[in-house]
């Protein structure tokens, strides 16, 4: 790397990791170094009195030091808490060589380095439960400076709290953000418990295929990547619905899979475009059952993440205890619009978007139109956990036809917060009726609606060699983890959510320079100075160019000779 690319910390931590090397201390060893503790553990089960001390191997970062002469306090952060560490220079140092106090933990060792302690544990005089050093060992050198929050006069500065770094830079966002990691550790419970869950009934989980060569099993719009081996395109997947049923037909009880599913749609607060999905499939169930399941299993869920069935969010309890309201799609409709559009055909339906002043276009079937009237006027307003039951048949192909009410299907969507958070359906089985769905998607398709499901012919041939009645369910695990932690953006429960890539200035190749007749080896510390273009130079006051230049010439030690101002005028009057 260009020493020119490099803070004057990150040049400083360099050249203490030279110096380290020089000593005969390898800033990052490859041998194991064995811990029998963590911070937090230790801290919990201290006694005073304790007759022998507890003798600890621990390990970390530094992340903060305070040096007071021949003794030192440190505060060490593992991958549970922080603990502090008490050291002193003869602890540490016994013979008579005092360097590795001195001059490596003094001097050399940052903020940010790993170490790896051995001592004993004690409470200090001001009762805080600490560990004595004994011995301290480097672990590993880190050449970047962490933002570490500082406090003065209960102000913090150099909070490292802008979301777009904090999601681009989530590595140091776990380290020096408290709470973010736990965010993290709970998403793990929520999938852990689902999984416990899925497998105590029974159920197996599988994996189905992340490239496919029909984007199916919902209404959406696909990544497209191209197959070299086969030259063919292929899709992302948008679902494993349809692969998991055919698993159904192929003899499993019940299958489920935790997994991304990818989407070439928008990113907001509640999206982003790959995110991960629980679907389910269960033999000989229906929607009612699939509806009683999931209720347990979200109450189950929210009492292991937060230890009771309720969570705070936006100053909102919501209480995911079983049972919730099951209100027909229709009828919310009717509730929040005053429009019954029960019986209503695509037609009619238009004329009362056009009543409710919506945007709509001709590329918008009767589902879409539906669809469309439910989002605006209804999902927003059903903060408490609610199934939304019953959907017109335009809007579900593949879903069972409902046994009662005509026209409609056996198909829930259960909102939380004003989100959707499931989508369920007892299963279609009927594999000419399929494939009548299909086609009716396909005219909507050739309308120009691109997220419309393309007819999947294999999965319409397993269908015909018998699928039993089934119910199934998909799951945002992203809003779940949300709902269950209080977050409202999707990108907070996201290790690494989609960014756009980071803008990089725009730079003139050094040949561009030369042709001024500036040496290749001061492009760069033009460049550094501020200059990237060769027509940013052209106003440039000759003498402050000349300044600047030799200025970081001396700063960074670059032993090269310097220009004239004369010379540097030269370069300017050539643009």
């Amino acid at each position: 790397m260009n020493v020119l690319e490099l803070s004057e910390q990150e040049i400083i931590r360099r050249n203490s990791l030279n110096e380290l090397r020089a000593m005969g201390i390898d800033p990052y060893p490859a041998a194991e170094y064995v811990t029998n503790a963590f911070s937090t553990d230790i801290k919990a089960e201290f006694k005073d009195d304790e007759a022998e001390p507890r003798k600890v191997s621990v390990a970390g970062r530094m992340m903060s030091r305070r040096v007071m002469g021949k003794a030192s306090f440190i505060e060490l952060q593992d991958s549970k808490g922080r603990i502090q560490v008490y050291i002193t220079r003869d602890d540490i140092c016994p013979d008579e060589n005092k360097d590795l106090y001195n001059v490596v933990f003094k001097r050399l060792l940052d903020l940010g380095d790993f170490i790896g302690i051995e001592g004993f544990v004690f409470r200090t005089q001001m009762g805080e439960v600490s560990i004595h050093a004994q011995k301290l060992t480097v672990l590993s050198k880190s050449l970047k400076p962490l933002p570490i929050v500082k406090y003065k006069d209960g102000v913090a500065y150099d909070k490292f709290e802008d979301p777009e770094l904090r999601y681009r830079q989530r590595y140091v966002d776990l380290v020096v953000n408290d709470g973010v990691k736990d965010i993290f550790l709970q998403r793990a419970t929520v999938i852990r418990t689902i999984r416990r869950i899925l497998d105590e009934a029974g159920y197996t989980e599988v994996e189905t295929p992340t490239l496919q060569n029909i984007a199916g099993g919902a209404s959406a719009k696909p990544f497209i990547t191209h197959f070299n081996a086969l030259d063919t395109d292929m899709y992302m997947r948008i679902a494993t619905e349809l692969y998991l049923k055919r698993l159904i037909v192929g003899g499993f009880e019940g299958v489920y899979e935790i997994g991304k599913n990818f989407r070439n749609e928008g990113m907001d607060r509640n999206h982003n475009p790959e995110f991960t999905c629980m679907e389910l499939y269960v033999q000989y169930k229906d929607y009612n059952w699939m509806m009683s399941f999931t209720e347990k299993l979200l109450e189950a869920v929210c009492i292991a993440v937060n230890g009771k069935p309720e969570r705070e969010i936006d100053g909102k309890v919501i209480s995911f205890k079983a049972p919730y309201r099951r209100l027909p799609i229709l009828d919310a409709i009717k509730e929040k619009t005053g429009y019954d559009l029960n019986g209503m055909d695509e037609a009619q339906i238009r004329e009362v978007c056009q009543k409710l002043n919506m945007e709509i276009d001709e590329t918008m079937g009767k589902g879409k139109l539906i669809d469309e009237i439910f989002g605006e006027f209804c999902e927003g307003s059903f903060i408490q956990p609610t199934f939304i039951t019953d959907y017109p048949v335009e809007m579900s192909p593949l879903t069972k036809m409902h046994r009662s009410k005509p026209g409609l299907t056996e198909r829930f969507e259960l909102m939380v917060n004003g989100k959707e958070l499931a989508n369920a359906y007892s299963e279609l089985n009927d594999p000419i009726d399929q494939e009548e769905r299909f086609k009716e998607q396909m005219k909507l398709a050739d309308k120009g609606d691109d997220e419309a499901m393309i007819i999947d012919q294999d999965f319409l041939r397993a269908l015909q060699y018998g699928m039993p009645p089934t119910s199934g369910i998909g799951i945002g695990i992203d809003r779940l983890v949300m709902l269950m932690t209080g977050k409202t953006f999707i990108q907070e429960v996201l290790f690494f959510p989609q960014m756009r890539p980071e803008k990089v200035a725009p730079k003139d190749a050094p040949a561009k320079f030369m042709e001024l007749g500036i040496p290749e080896a001061w492009v760069a510390v033009i460049q550094k100075v501020g200059y990237n273009l060769v027509s940013d130079m052209k106003e440039v006051n000759p003498q402050k160019l000349h300044q600047d230049i030799c200025g970081v010439n001396k700063k960074y030690k670059l032993e090269l000779t310097n220009p004239s101002v004369d010379e540097v005028a030269g370069w300017i009057q050539k643009i």
